[in-house]
């Protein structure tokens, strides 16, 4: 896991500043001026996904040291990725924007939270000795919040060479995503397919029924079919590479990586089907 250990927090914190090289003080003012779709989106993301996912590992009688794998995932912010995969989509890119930036400042808190709060009721006393909640807070703020404020100070004074580099800078960051994720799975090989066996049905599970649940509470909630891809692919699409970071700062063992590798490759997979399917439908 040592790769892995040391690509994830370099890896993170260029795709946070790539997040804030694509921010505007727009995308946080656009929350207050229009806050229902927001608040949609919040709710599904920061509440139902947990606890969808909580529910979900008691069903399916998820095995502990994958369990809190899953939670990490479901805790992470939506990442660059559904910012692309809502403009396919012919979804409102604008509100994904604002949900991806947003949940992730929060994200310093709310994961640490959701983490050590699903550690708790799991009965899981074998988090590092040396980690707390605040510690945890602290490093993400430095490859979280920093690198996000910093890209957004460089987009205010390089404007112009920012909005014409906006393609660039998207594949930038779905490209160190799949960096960090070609890391774990050419790193662990030879036990790839026992651990996506053991996590590919929560995986599965988790990912489409956010989907569908976002989906739907959307379509009743939100004001229109643009926001209702949207909030559907930010509840399904995680930042797999935050999880990462958490993952690795926890555990010392890689199969507590596992949920977040084997999700990571099935949402790429359901997202490609989910937008073909509502740009057709909807």
């Amino acid at each position: 896991m040592e790769v892995v250990t040391k690509i994830a927090p370099i890896a993170l914190a260029l795709i946070m500043l790539a997040l804030g090289l694509g921010l505007t003080i727009k995308d946080f003012t656009r929350v207050v001026k229009q806050p229902k779709d927001f608040i949609v989106g919040l709710i599904c993301q920061l509440i139902l996904l947990p606890i969808i996912a909580f529910v979900l590992i008691k069903v399916l009688n998820t095995p502990i040291e994958l369990a809190l794998g899953v939670m990490i995932i479901a805790a992470a912010p939506g990442g660059v990725t559904s910012n692309v995969m809502t403009k396919f989509a012919n979804g409102d890119v604008a509100l994904s924007i604002s949900l991806t930036a947003i949940i992730s400042l929060l994200s310093i808190i709310t994961v640490p939270f959701i983490v050590f709060k699903s550690a708790d009721l799991l009965n899981i006393d074998y988090l590092s000795k040396n980690i707390s909640m605040s510690s945890i807070s602290i490093k993400m703020f430095l490859v979280v919040t920093l690198p996000v404020v910093l890209g957004m100070v460089i987009r205010r004074f390089a404007t112009e060479f920012i909005v014409n580099k906006t393609i660039l800078i998207q594949r930038i960051s779905i490209l160190l995503f799949v960096i960090v994720f070609l890391s774990i799975w050419i790193e662990e090989w030879d036990n790839i397919l026992s651990y996506l066996s053991r996590a590919g049905l929560i995986a599965l599970t988790l990912n489409v029924t956010m989907m569908i649940i976002g989906f739907f509470v959307a379509k009743y909630f939100a004001t229109g079919i643009a926001q209702q891809k949207c909030i559907s692919l930010e509840c399904g699409l995680q930042n797999g590479t935050l999880a990462v970071f958490v993952s690795t700062n926890l555990f010392d063992n890689i199969v507590y990586l596992v949920p977040t590798a084997a999700y990571a490759l099935i949402m790429f997979v359901t997202s490609i089907f989910f937008v073909l399917l509502i740009k057709k439908s909807v």
